[in-house]
């Protein structure tokens, strides 16, 4: 009788399916309305869960691989974002939109394919963005707070970080090589720690400016700033898009950019100038707002550079929309950019706020830029092809925030828990750190009236942590990787974070590797490894 009931709900159930998504399209807000309540009412049964999950068991089953050559290739980072991050920010997704939140879903959750990467330096059990983005763009892992060289240099180590022995190269440099167009896209300075991985080589990642090499007692024409490199060498110049902030870092002392901000160069070298001149027989384009991106013609446009910001670019809820374009709108541009490449593209795009409000314990921005970051993977899946587009999306590594108990369901994962701690009777919030500038925060809440002010939920609340630190610090937990295209079920299972672009490379037929295009592991084997027993897998 039981098997009877189950098989006619899974008969009819597809056409309630259909009837409602009707629905969706005719009133998103009514829509909203009865998908809560039915899904309440339904989880009462335990045909409702039979079929969600034999529901999902067929789409696993549908699933195929593909083995097209990737064309094109877009790699999204969301710097510092966690699982428990991923988490939290589909429930506060699904809470904006009206739902319970606990059964919702980030864009790219839906992609066929997850694995896991372990994100650790060679020096450091817990990673910053440096040394992994060395390893998720080059395929080699490094030291801490090192870019684009190997784990032979050592931090702030100039003289080993010049010897192009030492130097890895990028994908942006093996699809340079391959006939590709290559482009980034940043929420962060474009001379920050992950965009900077696709074109830099340098014993320290606070370097981006000659300024910054200078304030660390080193010699600018010894240790090349990022932002020349950046402007100067390959790769970089050669990236046919370039987005994010950080004009600072490109303007020399005693000018002022278009906000009247200063520039910091003591070189006197204006390097969007520089930028310029290298394309003059190029059709380029400087834009500085969302205005002037927005009047771009991308089609008779080669190069694109775009700084939107003498610093970062601001987080979504503090932003002036008017001015700076979002991450959705300079993915989108970029890929609108790139798509007039005949062999196709590499495009590397940084969600970076996530990290950096997660670095001052304020969630709420957190988990916006999560979402934020969610929308423009779903565009660049719009606006490109599964069959000739491979999509990773993935992080860098983690960070201390936790989901703790035992909140009722439904309950805004901004805000208190629905529970209060059984040894002191105070309430805690759902989101947490372990350590952080919060950790001074918690006796605020034996103070009546302190606690009566206290709303975990306004945008820059201060979430409590445990060990007091100026900045809450990165975890060492692994992260996800999401891949949907060519050859995205090579990204299942748990791996180190530097197989990753060994496997893109592989699915677009680019470096010197093993390839789609390529597929005798001997004749790699012969080229770069002289003992190849003494390698271990």
């Amino acid at each position: 009788m039981k098997l009877l009931n189950f098989v006619n709900f899974a008969i009819i159930l597809p056409f309630i399916l259909i009837i409602q998504a009707d629905e969706y399209h005719s009133s998103g807000s009514e829509w909203k309305t009865r998908k809560t309540r039915a899904t309440n009412n339904g989880e009462l049964l335990a045909d409702f869960w039979n079929f969600d999950a034999q529901h999902r068991l067929l789409h696993q089953l549908s699933i195929r691989p593909n083995h097209n050559i990737a064309k094109n290739v877009i790699f999204f980072l969301g710097d510092g974002m966690s699982v428990a991050t991923l988490a939290a920010s589909r429930m506060y997704l699904g809470q904006l939109q009206g739902q319970s939140g606990e059964e919702s879903r980030l864009f790219f959750e839906d992609f066929p394919y997850t694995g896991l990467a372990k994100t650790y330096c060679v020096d450091m059990q817990v990673a910053d963005s440096a040394c992994t983005a060395t390893a998720y763009l080059t395929g080699v892992k490094a030291n801490y707070g090192t870019l684009g060289v190997t784990a032979a240099v050592k931090r702030f180590n100039c003289s080993s970080s010049q010897d192009p022995a030492n130097h890895v190269n990028s994908l942006a440099t093996w699809a340079q090589r391959a006939g590709k167009g290559t482009g980034v896209v940043t929420t962060a300075r474009v001379t920050h720690a992950s965009p900077a991985g696709v074109y830099a080589h340098t014993a320290n990642r606070d370097w981006e400016s000659d300024a910054d090499v200078t304030k660390a007692n080193e010699n600018p024409k010894m240790c090349q700033d990022i932002a020349s490199q950046l402007i100067n060498n390959d790769p970089g110049r050669k990236l046919k898009v370039i987005m994010g902030g950080g004009r600072n870092k490109f303007l020399p002392k005693g000018t002022v950019d278009e906000q009247g901000s200063k520039g910091e160069r003591v070189d006197g070298v204006n390097l969007v100038h520089e930028w310029l001149l290298q394309k003059k027989r190029r059709p380029a384009a400087y834009v500085s707002d969302r205005k002037g991106l927005m009047n771009v013609d991308f089609n008779n446009t080669e190069y694109l550079l775009g700084l939107f910001s003498p610093d970062h670019m601001d987080f979504n809820l503090e932003a002036k929309h008017e001015e700076q374009p979002s991450l959705a709108e300079m993915t989108t541009a970029a890929i609108e950019m790139l798509s007039k490449e005949k062999r196709g593209y590499f495009l590397f795009v940084e969600g970076a706020r996530i990290d950096m409000a997660h670095h001052k314990s304020k969630a709420h921005l957190a988990l916006d830029e999560t979402v934020q970051f969610a929308e423009a993977v779903r565009l660049a899946t719009e606006l490109t092809n599964s069959r000739d587009t491979l999509i990773i999306v993935t992080a860098d590594h983690s960070h201390t925030m936790t989901i703790s108990g035992y909140a009722q369901r439904g309950n805004n994962i901004l805000d208190f828990n629905t529970q209060k701690s059984n040894v002191d009777n105070l309430p805690y919030t759902t989101l947490m750190y372990a350590n952080g500038p919060g950790a001074t925060t918690r006796t605020n809440f034996t103070d009546p009236e302190k606690l009566a002010k206290m709303d975990p939920t306004t945008n820059n609340f201060v979430y409590p942590g445990h060990v007091p630190l100026k900045d809450e610090t990165h975890g060492g937990d692994d992260v996800a990787v999401f891949a949907n295209g060519p050859w995205a079920h090579l990204f299942v299972g748990l791996y180190e974070q530097n197989l990753i672009p060994h496997a893109i490379a592989y699915a677009s037929c680019i470096g010197d590797g093993l390839s789609a295009c390529r597929r005798t592991s001997a004749t790699y084997r012969r080229k770069h490894w002289t003992n190849p027993s003494t390698v271990v897998h």
